[in-house]
């Protein structure tokens, strides 16, 4: 059952309205006092595209984001980029571009560029430590494929413990069973077994 918020002409406030259909009109029906009335659809929001630098890991491409008329989008949310030949891709948004400025919220129609990084597909760098040096590995994965502290992994036939994992924010997680997920590792450290 659809809820929306409607101005009620028995209860002479604005009260929760059921929403009964949706066709050529909206017709609801008031969950106060059972009124039925008949409104005029609101009309359907207009997609505004904006340019989207996406990088991806040493690589960067130009595509768009299909947002709507009057959405306000900010650092850090996720969106999906898509080029011109339909390839499209999850992003998180790294920064906006409005004019000459940076920001890091805005309105869809105002936005020249979004500058984000792809998180659907990534690579984790992994350091491994053996007792004398470490060794650096990489693993593609799904943006939201988890790792778990205290976890046992097998990388080109190196097995390891993991031991903490950096995050892009800057924090470290080293609780044991705790996990954090692909697109939002920097590095993860573990020991050879």
């Amino acid at each position: 059952m659809d809820l929306v918020d409607a101005f009620c002409t028995t209860c002479k406030e604005e009260t929760e309205q059921e929403v009964l259909s949706e066709s050529r009109d909206l017709i609801i029906r008031c969950t106060v006092c059972g009124l039925t009335s008949r409104r005029p659809l609101p009309p359907e929001p207009e997609p505004v595209y904006v340019k989207a630098i996406v990088s991806r890991e040493g690589e960067s491409f130009v595509a768009k984001a299909e947002l709507m008329k009057g959405e306000v989008v900010e650092v850090g949310d996720y969106i999906v980029a898509e080029r011109d030949d339909g390839e499209g891709a999850g992003v998180e948004i790294m920064s906006l571009e409005v004019g000459d400025k940076r920001v890091q919220k805005a309105v869809a129609e105002e936005i020249n560029t979004i500058w984000s990084r792809a998180i659907d597909e990534v690579i984790v760098r992994i350091s491994v430590h053996d007792g004398k040096k470490t060794i650096p590995m990489y693993v593609a994965c799904e943006g939201d494929d988890r790792f778990t502290i205290d976890e046992i992994v097998s990388i080109d036939r190196v097995r390891a413990r993991i031991d903490h994992i950096c995050l892009r924010n800057g924090m470290i997680q080293r609780r044991k069973g705790k996990y954090e997920v692909a697109n939002r590792i920097k590095r993860v450290y573990a020991y050879r077994l």
